[in-house]
Formats: structure tokens, sequence, C-alpha cells
């Protein structure tokens, strides 16, 4: 899955393996104020000890981006370039780099490091660092041509995936894909998706290639037709149809994955699961979650939240979307667009992700 070096690669004295770089800068697009996106021009520096240097060639543009656009993340210091979801290739290693190789197509997610000390590291639970490396959000990220990254904190990307294809899956893929293999669930059990957006849309993909009997709840009769296409077997239109009585009518969901929007939904649907059954927050709504004791206590069912994943649960998820062929549905700008891409993802009028694409990633595509 990985390319060898580049021909013309050297070591320096100083143990940083690199290509000549392109250019002394490069273009990145970063927030230097709560709320706007500015085209600038950065020096291209070198990678420290453990760390890489990517020329990126695509980036997702995700709905937690808004905390350092907004300058909302606790303990966010501007100016920071967003984004999470990169794609790209190596162009120079730091030292003590051994694994990775000059050339070779890379991704960076959400959590792109850990500190290895606190209690949920020492644990084996690196995705609950306490202390993690945050894409976009304590280093900069990937709106932009290059970045510097942890190189423990990377995955390899596979042949058959182009990197706009395979940004999303850095972040909703791996998201959805961890949340569904980790539920402890059986082939043939009863598992709802709702919404079909960013996340559920790769949800219900998931759901249907894992062996579920898979459920796609929406709003709107439009939506029925692309959740069938998707993979699901049946979709429940919950702007017409109490979704609750439809699941337990089949005998009641075994899991729901809820990626939706609101809070309030959200909660309803703890009684449309069977005895128990889990629903899994991977959505993050602006509104609180309300919840009835009832269903819960009798049937004994479960709420409990799912983030992200490691670079080894990216790769996981990366090599099931090939073998079963899922794929997110993107739609794609250039990185001087940022702001706009941005605004148009915000705006709920993506279908379904937004992928910023660099000069790099276009001359790769071409």
């Amino acid at each position: 899955m990985s390319s060898s070096p580049a021909k013309g690669s050297t070591l320096k004295q100083d143990s940083i393996e690199t290509q000549k770089p392109k250019a002394s800068t490069y273009t990145a697009v970063q927030v230097s104020e709560p709320g706007q996106l500015r085209v600038v021009q950065r020096r291209v520096a070198e990678p420290g000890p453990g760390q890489v240097r990517i020329r990126v060639e695509a980036c997702g543009i995700c709905h937690t981006d808004a905390t350092t656009v907004m300058g909302t993340y606790p303990g966010l210091t501007l100016p920071r370039v967003p984004g999470h979801e990169v794609i790209g290739r190596i162009e120079a290693l730091g030292p003590g780099v051994s694994r990775w190789k000059i050339g070779q197509r890379v991704g960076v997610g959400l959590i792109a490091g850990e500190d290895g000390v606190c209690e949920p590291c020492r644990r084996g639970d690196m995705v609950n660092c306490q202390s993690p490396v945050t894409s976009g959000v304590n280093v900069d990220g990937g709106y932009a041509e290059v970045m510097i990254a942890e190189a423990r904190g990377m995955a390899s990307i596979p042949d058959e995936l182009s990197s706009a294809e395979a940004a999303p899956l850095l972040c909703a893929g791996v998201t959805t894909y961890n949340a569904l293999r980790n539920a402890g669930l059986r082939a043939g059990d009863l598992v709802a998706v709702q919404g079909i957006g960013g996340l559920g849309h790769l949800g219900v993909q998931f759901a249907r290639r894992m062996g579920f009997r898979t459920v796609a709840i929406g709003r709107g009769r439009d939506k029925e037709k692309l959740a069938r296409d998707l993979g699901a077997h049946l979709y429940i239109d919950a702007a017409v149809e109490d979704a609750v009585a439809v699941l337990q009518r089949m005998g009641g969901a075994r899991a729901i994955l809820a990626t939706g929007t609101s809070g309030d939904a959200m909660g309803r649907l703890v009684a449309g699961l069977a005895a128990r059954g889990k629903l899994i927050v991977v959505g993050a709504p602006e509104d609180q979650i309300q919840l009835s004791a009832i269903p819960l206590i009798f049937g004994g069912r479960s709420i409990y939240g799912s983030l992200t994943g490691t670079p080894t649960d990216s790769e996981d998820t990366l090599a099931f979307s090939v073998l079963e062929n899922i794929r997110p549905m993107v739609e794609t700008a250039p990185l001087e667009q940022a702001a706009d891409a941005y605004a148009h993802m915000m705006q709920g009028k993506a279908r379904f992700r937004m992928v910023l694409v660099t000069k790099d990633g276009v001359g790769r595509s071409a």
C-alpha cells in the first residue's frame, strides 16, 4: 500500500531525510480571529524529532472545525490552521522516524498523537488521552499545502482510495465504523442509523456491509431512495412516522447510531431499542439530549458516546472500505476557496462531505 522513497532522497547530517521543498513558502488558510478564514503564506519548516512534513493533497471539512474557526475550543490560541481529515505525501522525515518513507501517502485524523503518560494512555486508551495532539486545534491542521505531523499519529492510505475519498474516512468514517464494530453486535442484528448526512451516510454503508439488518431514519420521503441505495433495508420517515413504534414492531433495535443534529430526537429513540439495546451517540447536537428513565431501567437499555479512533483504527476503516467498496459522497473545492467551502458545509448544503484539494492533489489526480 505504500510507495517507495522518491528519487533524490538524501540523509542529512542532522538525521532529517528530506526531498527538496518545492518552494520556501506555502499557502495556508488560517483563523487569525474568530469567524474569519484567511489565505496566507507561511515559511516551510523542517520536522522535529518524531515528526514528518507532509505535502497535503486533500483535507476534509468537518463540523468540528467550527470550534477552531469560531475560536470556541477550550485553550485554543490563534492564529491556527484548521483541518483534521488530512491526506498527503511525506516529503521530509525528522530525526528518529524509521517506519515511514519519503513519498509515502499518509493520513492524519483528529487525534494526531498522545502524551503517553496520563492514566487513559497508560491503560491503552489513547483516544481519550488527557493531553492529546489535536489536529487543527493545538497544532496546525490540513487547510494548507504543507503540514507538520507526529509520525506516531499517522495512518497509511491504500492505493485504491483517492485522496479526496480517503479524507472523510479519517473522521466520519472511523467514527461510525468504530462505533458499530465495538458495540458487541452480531450479524443479523437490527441496527438503525439516525440521520442521513455526513456521518449517517457512511454509518448506513458500514452497518449493511457488516451484516446488520439496517434501518435508516431521516426526515422527508426524498431521502428514501438515497438510504436504500446506500444499503438500508428499510427507511423510516420520522417526519410522518413514529420511528419508535416502527422499531418496536420489528422487535426493537439492538443498536441505534445517532448521527443527527437534534438532541431531542436522539433522546426519544431510546424507547425504540430492544432489551439491552444501545443508543450510540456520535453526532454532537447543539440542544440537550432529554431522556426518560423508564425505558433505561425497564429493559436495561443504555446510552453512550463514541469518539473517532487510533491511527490503526483508521487503517482498519480504510481497509474495510476498500474491501466492501464503501465510499463517502464528497464535493471538492480548491484550498484557496476554503472560506466558501466551509460556509457551504455549515449551511447544510454539502452532499455530504466537503473536501479541500490542493494543487498537488489536483496534479496527482490528473
